[in-house]
């Protein structure tokens, strides 16, 4: 009997492996910062010898692309699957793509990703190279191809869709660096609210975005529905 269930356990144990070294090398890439943190401390803290944490990461940066492929790029292919089919105005699927955003990310270990970005990348121009391709023209595109959906539609206006798209993200960027930073230090700073935040910027830019009485050149040009 003690053969028979030790055996699927040692089986679950090694499944869930990879996953508990990419939580455990989140957790002290943000506590200490990538190049600080060695191999070995991310082995410890997942349970296991540093040989294992090679036979599925070869290198750290090898370890830090997995972070973020796991986090933030499955993320962004999901967004793309929800923006194809939702049926809604454009302003309520920006909202429901940023609350999700912020549920899976800024409210979640993950969203220490972005201090890493910050503090750390310039000095790493491979993984630089592979988030720019992993994240920015993904998340990139991925906004943008909403933007266009509501000006097809009638309900935006022509507007330069490169800017208005950082215009839109780079708030929420804010918000997990400060969550990371003056967040972080009990009695500093109140973090608001995320998701009334979320509410009311989606607002304000989506209605400096609508058109406007006199915007001929934002009539509906028609948009295939998917």
């Amino acid at each position: 009997m003690t053969t028979k269930t030790a055996a699927p356990a040692r089986q679950r144990r090694k499944e869930a492996r990879p996953q508990e070294l990419l939580d455990a090398a989140l957790e002290l890439f943000v506590e200490k910062g990538f190049a600080a943190t060695r191999s070995e401390e991310v082995a410890a803290r997942a349970g296991v010898a540093k040989g294992t944490l090679y036979l599925y990461y070869p290198s750290k940066e090898d370890l830090l692309k997995a972070v973020v492929h796991e986090n933030l790029s499955t993320l962004i292919a999901e967004g793309a699957a929800i923006a194809g089919e939702f049926s809604g105005s454009t302003h309520e699927l920006l909202v429901l793509l940023m609350q999700t955003w912020w549920e899976r990310v800024g409210n979640t270990p993950a969203s220490g990703i972005f201090k890493i970005i910050l503090t750390e990348m310039g000095n790493f121009p491979d993984f630089a190279r592979f988030y720019t391709e992993e994240v920015i023209e993904p998340g990139h595109a991925l906004f943008t191809r909403v933007l266009e959906r509501g000006v097809a539609s009638g309900e935006l206006r022509p507007v330069n869709t490169f800017e208005a798209v950082h215009v839109l993200i780079f708030p929420m960027l804010m918000m997990c660096l400060h969550k990371h930073s003056l967040g972080a230090c009990a009695g500093v700073h109140e973090m608001m609210d995320p998701q009334s935040f979320i509410k009311t910027h989606v607002d304000v830019v989506v209605r400096g975005l609508l058109v406007r009485p006199g915007d001929e050149a934002a009539r509906p040009v028609g948009r295939k529905r998917s």
